[in-house]
């Protein structure tokens, strides 16, 4: 079965962890003393030193300087930063707001040149209509209670999609059933989103696959949203945050997930009927 989608993340907070314990004892002071010498508590130390806690720059300066190795603290504090790199609330990444959280992942696209995306519960990104995108970022807005600019945001997305008519990329996505039934927005949003999946399971580039409800045999129950870059990047979405899974293991795994649900899916005339059903089932 897959990885749990935060192992990579997990592992690297502990890796810093372990390093920040192995200071200390190297200095050969107790965590009580240690506390007392950064002006913390006990059970501060206690959760950086298991990872529960992640330590700000200024928490690693002060645990650096406690145990007499100032030196090693930009070292650390950079580890701890591509840690947390991997794992990232949804909170955090929109503080400057939906719309340029859309606008930094333009770069990126364009440096990838396969896409390969799973997805569950919605239409993928790449594939949503400015509608159904303001539908789902607005929720997501209200979700994390975060300033809603999710129609600006929708252009943003929206946009940053056109990419897949641009040359030399490949997109391969593949859906639940259910996803075309999960009714974002209203009838008219879902009408011209269904209507949407039509034209773009047409396109050269694209190729949509669509895993029916009915399918007797899975051979793998539906996983979680994830995206695959090239060969060399795992996007998780889980409802509080996203996990970066790049450990060449872990990707393989999730290729090898994509692959089996791949295998499940209907294609071209039969993944239309699939979507026709829907959008009759709209009336």
């Amino acid at each position: 079965m897959p990885a749990s989608p935060s192992s990579a993340a997990q592992a690297a907070r502990e890796a810093v962890a372990g390093r920040l314990r192995d200071l200390r004892a190297d200095a050969g002071i107790t965590g009580t003393e240690l506390a007392r010498r950064c002006g913390w508590t006990h059970p501060k130390v206690s959760r950086i030193e298991n990872a529960r806690t992640p330590p700000s720059p200024r928490d690693i300066r002060l645990w650096c300087e406690a145990c007499g190795v100032s030196a090693q603290a930009p070292d650390v504090i950079a580890q701890s930063r591509t840690a947390e790199a991997l794992y990232t609330d949804w909170r955090r990444s929109v503080r400057a707001g939906l719309r340029q959280l859309q606008e930094s992942y333009t770069d990126f696209f364009r440096s990838t040149t396969l896409f390969r995306v799973y997805s569950p519960t919605v239409v993928p990104g790449l594939l949503q209509t400015d509608g159904y995108a303001r539908a789902v970022l607005g929720a997501s807005a209200r979700l994390l209670d975060v300033p809603d600019d999710s129609a600006e945001a929708a252009v943003a997305r929206v946009q940053r999609s056109r990419i897949i008519h641009e040359p030399r990329r490949r997109f391969v996505l593949l859906i639940e059933e259910a996803v075309l039934r999960y009714q974002l927005g209203d009838h008219d949003v879902m009408a011209a989103q269904l209507g949407a999946l039509l034209t773009a399971g047409a396109l050269p580039a694209v190729s949509l696959g669509i895993i029916p409800s009915a399918t007797a045999d899975r051979t793998l129950w539906p996983q979680e949203i994830f995206h695959v870059y090239d060969d060399e990047l795992v996007s998780v979405e889980l409802m509080a945050a996203r996990v970066r899974v790049t450990q060449p293991t872990e990707v393989a795994i999730y290729l090898t997930a994509f692959e089996q649900l791949r295998g499940m899916a209907v294609y071209g005339a039969d993944a239309r009927a699939l979507i026709v059903r829907a959008i009759e089932a709209l009336h």
